[in-house]
């Protein structure tokens, strides 16, 4: 039997809806329930643990595509900017405000913040340097922090508040993957106990997962990436030897990223005390899990078949499973987004809707991330990030960058010299064209994998890809 879990049929991240499905005993939001925090253990990490391997992807400043492969890119995906979004191209003072803080309503950040990636990122306040041609920042814009970047170069193109530490929500997913997918093999089955889905916080959303049933890791990736089940986050965690040791590995790699402004206290972004990320460090998560290979296919999987009940003597049941990224999707009134390939959205109490967000348009790469917006507009965190994204493709190479995502502590070269990145030959293999996902009624997505440019750095000998997928038919679909 097979039935579509989607946005509009049951209770999800930013929704207070539910339904009730044969295949999953309770399915609900990111949104923690008023009245039910979590009962689990509050446990703040120091001390690193090294769990950057060999292999695992950094960055350079070589370019991203040969001519042929620009070619093939501008064929399949034409740019196409939406300029009815964007405000008159006017002049603008640097550093202008996007929208005003209204004191005793909205909480004011810190006058001082890290200074990671950029003195300049450090302040209160929206930082953007704009150049002659460039289009105003859009002032419908009310996330506490956001921050626009080049993928690819790593430029900050404008932020608001970047270092702004903040709840996360869902969004944390993004680091716990970019720890875990690494470490475990995805075709590795395992069998659910109870114990296993005991620790999962009330009012957490959930995928369906069941004890006494076995899942492959790859299913339970799937659960992760688009429904955000917090039950599979927890299945992951225990095949890593536990959720503390899980959340300890997530501190590290996010300390090796110098993803600083983030404390890892749950590995599913659950709402706990001191459990804190900013815009700058989700983006620079989502940076290092694109250059995975299998983050970048879940992260852009439309719909998916989940493994449903087993009943004796008969074939397992599977149930359809969609992406809760609604600029992915196209749900709940927001338009899918042209070019758009993931990431990951999130909301609970504390932490508001946060969202961060990847797209392509003419061979430029751009990520997003806003935090909590407070406006009235519905499924404002989408909107928001969308507008921001517009301005960010129209704004590319008209602007100074106000700061850079820097590169994990691994990939800095030594700067006394001598060492340069050192391209790999003609030969370089090119990653295959993954398979779609097809869900109900035979709708799919193919991700068309652009890259094949690997780049090796002589201090470390970490490889660098520089060209990430994109789902087709998100190409093909004109934005209104």
């Amino acid at each position: 039997m097979n039935q579509l879990h989607t946005p509009n049929a049951s209770r999800n991240q930013e929704t207070g809806r539910l339904s009730f499905m044969s295949q999953v005993s309770r399915v609900s939001s990111d949104r923690v329930l008023r009245g039910g925090p979590s009962r689990r253990r509050a446990r703040r990490v120091s001390g690193p643990i090294s769990i950057f391997l060999p292999g695992h992807c950094t960055f350079s400043s070589v370019s991203a595509l040969s001519a042929a492969l620009r070619s093939a890119a501008r064929r399949a995906a034409p740019a196409v900017l939406a300029a009815a979004l964007l405000p008159a191209m006017t002049a603008a003072p640097a550093f202008a405000a996007v929208h005003d803080d209204k004191p005793g309503k909205q909480p004011q950040p810190p006058a001082r913040m890290s200074g990671v990636g950029g003195a300049q990122l450090g302040k209160p306040g929206t930082q953007v340097s704009l150049g002659a041609g460039a289009p105003v920042l859009p002032k419908d814009v009310s996330g506490r922090s956001w921050i626009v970047a080049d993928a690819e170069s790593g430029e900050v193109l404008a932020a608001h508040n970047a270092h702004w530490k903040l709840p996360p929500a869902s969004t944390l997913k993004m680091l716990f993957a970019d720890t875990l997918l690494p470490k475990l093999p995805k075709d590795a089955v395992h069998k659910v106990t109870d114990a296993e889905l005991a620790g999962v916080g009330e009012g957490s959303s959930l995928v369906g997962v069941k004890e006494d049933h076995t899942y492959s890791v790859h299913d339970l990736w799937l659960g992760v990436f688009l429904r955000s089940g917090n039950d599979a986050v927890h299945v992951l965690a225990a095949m890593n030897d536990g959720v503390e040791k899980t959340v300890e590995d997530m501190q590290a790699h996010a300390d090796e990223l110098q993803a600083l402004d983030t404390t890892v206290v749950s590995p599913d972004g659950y709402d706990e005390p001191g459990q804190v990320s900013s815009a700058y460090d989700l983006t620079l998560i989502a940076r290092s899990g694109l250059q995975k290979k299998d983050f970048r296919e879940y992260a852009s999987t439309v719909t998916a078949q989940f493994p449903g009940e087993q009943k004796k003597g008969k074939p397992r049941e599977t149930f359809a499973i969609q992406n809760t990224n609604r600029l992915l999707t196209g749900a709940d009134g927001v338009s899918p987004y042209q070019g758009i390939a993931g990431i990951k959205n999130g909301n609970t109490t504390h932490a508001g809707s946060t969202f961060t967000g990847v797209a392509e348009r003419g061979g430029r790469v751009l990520l997003v991330t806003v935090m909590n917006p407070s406006s009235d507009e519905g499924q404002a965190v989408y909107k928001e990030a969308a507008r921001l994204l517009d301005w960010g493709f129209a704004a590319a190479g008209k602007v100074t960058p106000v700061g850079e995502l820097v590169a994990p502590k691994s990939a800095e070269l030594p700067s006394s010299g001598g060492s340069q990145p050192v391209k790999e030959g003609k030969g370089a293999p090119a990653e295959p064209v993954a398979a779609a996902h097809a869900g109900s009624g035979g709708m799919g997505i193919a991700l068309a994998v652009m890259g094949g440019v690997l780049v090796l750095l002589a201090a470390g000998g970490f490889l660098v890809r520089r060209r990430w997928p994109l789902p087709d038919r998100m190409r093909r679909s004109p934005r209104p």
